[in-house]
């Protein structure tokens, strides 16, 4: 299983130069590709010391791939690049870092230490950094790794005990062996239908986190999920399943007295979670399955992380309140189900979305918001697609504007607010049209929305 002597790299940003780093570290030759080359690659490249190859053609690109004995994609090209099909032709494989870094530590002197694996459409990040927190109240020293700051090639060489590896489909897609000793697969919904051929590719990938596990690991699944069940069924390995309710890691009794259990029992009253909307609870469930299960974690490690664990920025945070109104920064919701999630984790409120749609169907946005949004600010590219979907509900009584601006639509929202209300930044959308990314737009939100409910300076 050992790594490969000659890899073409293709795409030299995060992932691209740690995996070059990793690679040339264990003693291959590498030879690098970039569709998209400026002078901070070329610099990149250098400090490397590699070749870069700028924007190869369809031939060019078939004398890299046939000089190499793997080729390794940045997790941003997308499978309908023409790369794939010229490896196919030549019989060469296609490894992402996850799978190179998986067949290294197999190889490490005195076995592998275990990866816990985390995937779904929604609730990646906090479900990973989550149950890192979880394991370091166990006393393992864990690192999130993967679609983190952090790739799993470089992680590597991290003194840690265990890795939680994020795995986005993009990096799924291109394994063979990659496998969790245990691995929580979240939720699917439509999304990254710009990189994948289809829906189809989509799922099949997402699912590889399954099919690749051996009878000793552990699958964990959202049981209200239909297509997660399906896969959840034929893993290999031992079965779990998290929800609310009906399901191994479930919500028990309500209000006050609610308490996260799992099979063995009580693990942590929902009482001591710093934040408690639905999807807190799952996500909860799911890091406490995924660290109980492969026997890294207790219930006691559980209930202290999840008293103390703040999630991470953009997803449905905190970012003022002023005259009765709550303002939340949901950034991080770039696609309808997401917004989605939001939306429901509120009774009334003023919604904010739009951006870049990147095709896809907004109405289940439109859905969730039925009897709970009572005005809508559309912004970005897609704002009239946004008023398209939110007909029904404009048709029911609530109220629809359209702001040019971030900063125009959170004058707008907070003029359609009343007290009580919730204002969700909760777009549904990319952000590419108006920002650089979705932390970029998360920031300028909370920025406005800080000056306007602490009289702070913009």
């Amino acid at each position: 299983m050992s790594g490969p002597d000659r890899a073409l790299v293709h795409g030299l940003a995060v992932a691209g130069a740690a995996t070059v780093r990793a690679l040339r570290a264990r003693g291959a030759e590498v030879i690098a590709s970039d569709d998209a080359v400026d002078d901070a690659k070329r610099a990149l490249a250098e400090e490397l010391g590699v070749e870069l190859v700028a924007a190869p053609d369809a031939a060019r690109l078939e004398r890299l791939v046939a000089a190499s004995d793997v080729v390794v994609p940045a997790p941003g090209v997308p499978e309908t690049h023409a790369l794939f099909s010229i490896a196919a032709d030549a019989g060469r494989p296609v490894w992402s870092e996850l799978e190179l870094a998986y067949r290294w530590e197999q190889e490490r002197p005195g076995g592998p230490r275990p990866m816990l694996a985390v995937t779904g459409t929604d609730g990646k990040t906090t479900t990973t950094l989550l149950a890192v927190e979880i394991l370091a109240a166990a006393g393992v020293r864990a690192v999130a790794a993967g679609n983190t700051d952090v790739p799993l090639v470089a992680a590597l060489d991290l003194d840690v005990d265990a890795f939680v590896v994020e795995c986005t489909s993009f990096r799924l897609a291109w394994t063979e062996c990659f496998r969790g000793d245990a691995a929580v697969w979240l939720n699917l919904a439509p999304d990254h239908l710009n990189w994948h051929t289809g829906m189809a590719s989509y799922e099949a990938a997402k699912a590889r986190i399954f099919t690749q596990q051996r009878t000793g690991d552990v699958a964990i699944g959202y049981a209200e999920d239909p297509v997660v069940m399906h896969h959840l069924r034929r893993a290999p390995g031992r079965q779990r399943t998290f929800a609310a309710t009906g399901a191994d890691y479930h919500v028990a009794g309500r209000g006050a007295d609610a308490v996260l259990t799992g099979p063995g029992g009580p693990l942590a009253a929902v009482a001591v979670m710093r934040r408690a909307l639905p999807h807190d609870l799952t996500n909860g469930l799911a890091a406490a399955a995924l660290t109980i299960e492969p026997g890294l974690a207790t219930p006691d490690a559980v209930a202290a992380a999840l008293a103390s664990f703040v999630g991470p920025p953009h997803r449905i945070e905190l970012v003022g309140e002023a005259d009765g109104v709550r303002w939340f920064n949901d950034s991080k919701a770039t696609t309808p189900h997401a917004a989605s999630v939001a939306i429901r984790a509120f009774e009334s409120l003023v919604l904010i979305a739009g951006g870049s749609d990147k095709g896809l169907d907004l109405s289940p946005m439109a859905d969730a918001a039925a009897g709970r949004v009572h005005a809508v600010v559309a912004i970005g590219e897609s704002a009239g697609k946004v008023a398209a979907a939110f007909r029904p509900v404009v048709a029911a009584g609530a109220r629809l504007v359209t702001a040019t601006s971030m900063a125009e639509a959170v004058d707008a929202a907070g003029e359609l607010a009343a007290p009580g209300d919730v204002v969700l930044l909760s777009p549904g959308c990319a952000s590419f049209d108006w920002y650089g990314g979705y932390p970029e737009r998360g920031d300028d939100f909370r920025r406005l929305v800080r000056a306007r409910t602490a009289g702070g300076s913009t």
